[in-house]
């Protein structure tokens, strides 16, 4: 094995005992799915200077688990996430100084990009508020759930800022469309939890008593999958963006390729001869 692959095992790690200060964190039974709980329920979970920071670095080393195959973001206490913290966050930013607001936007356009570059499956559980940076960190996962009380606001237009912002102006039109994208960003106003399901916002709407179940079962589905196939296509979709057709196909020709190698591949085939369901493995 050589220096460059020995150091990248040594950089993996397990996530079972990882302990945030700034939300909640827990892992499933069998170890696969881990579970981030934003837990500032009687403010509707706004986010903090520590809290934006803390989930850019759990994303970040996310890259290096080697046992959380998929990932839930979720609120406590019916609502997703009110966005910055309006006394701890917004009115501190009316203090600053050009380079302390743009180290501030950058780490939360951080946030967004350590979301997208991590290979596990991220699911979204809305419920009620999802505001300003909530909903841009349900818009950065790769799916979402969601209830009929979700209400989804790309507010920063309310408080005298552009609607572009953590990425909202790249990731949201391609989500739901250029002209609802920029009327929602124009406005700031709030989108129902029926218009998101039939935007392409939410993949489905659930009870409230249901909606962690769900999302659980989805994240477990996923992490029973081939999950280095898995990180391959979260990179190619969002790695295609910027591509034209013809690099397209061979970037997937490629990646099919280095799939074909793996132990998953195989398993899937010798199932198939046996009739069986295959067991993935994630390698």
């Amino acid at each position: 094995m050589n220096e460059i692959a020995l150091d990248m095992r040594h950089q993996k790690r397990g996530f079972a005992d990882f302990a945030p200060r700034h939300f909640l964190w827990s892992v499933s039974d069998d170890g696969k799915v881990g579970t981030v709980t934003l837990n500032r329920p009687e403010r509707k979970n706004p986010l903090t200077f520590d809290a934006y920071a803390e989930l850019r670095d759990l994303f970040r080393a996310l890259v290096y688990a080697n046992d959380i195959k998929a990932v839930v973001v979720q609120g406590a206490g019916g609502n997703f996430c009110s966005g910055g913290d309006v006394h701890e966050i917004i009115g501190p930013l009316t203090k600053m100084a050009m380079p302390e607001l743009l180290d501030f936007t950058r780490m939360t356009g951080d946030l967004v990009k350590a979301m997208r570059a991590c290979p596990q499956p991220i699911i979204a559980a809305v419920d009620g508020v999802c505001a300003g940076a909530g909903a841009m960190i349900a818009l950065a996962s790769d799916m979402r759930l969601a209830t009929e009380s979700a209400r989804t606001a790309f507010l920063f237009v309310r408080v005298g800022l552009a609607g572009a912002d953590m990425g909202a102006c790249t990731l949201l039109p391609r989500m739901i469309g250029q002209g609802r994208a920029s009327e929602l960003l124009y406005t700031g106003r709030a989108m129902s939890a029926q218009e998101g399901l039939q935007w392409g916002f939410f993949n489905a709407l659930h009870a409230p008593e249901r909606l962690r179940d769900e999302a659980a079962a989805l994240a477990a589905q996923l992490a029973a999958g081939p999950t280095f196939a898995h990180g391959v296509t979260k990179k190619l979709l969002h790695q295609e963006w910027n591509m034209g057709l013809d690099e397209a196909i061979e970037a997937e020709a490629q990646a099919q390729a280095i799939c074909m190698q793996t132990g998953d591949f195989r398993r899937a085939y010798e199932a198939f001869v046996a009739k069986a369901k295959p067991v993935f493995e994630g390698n």
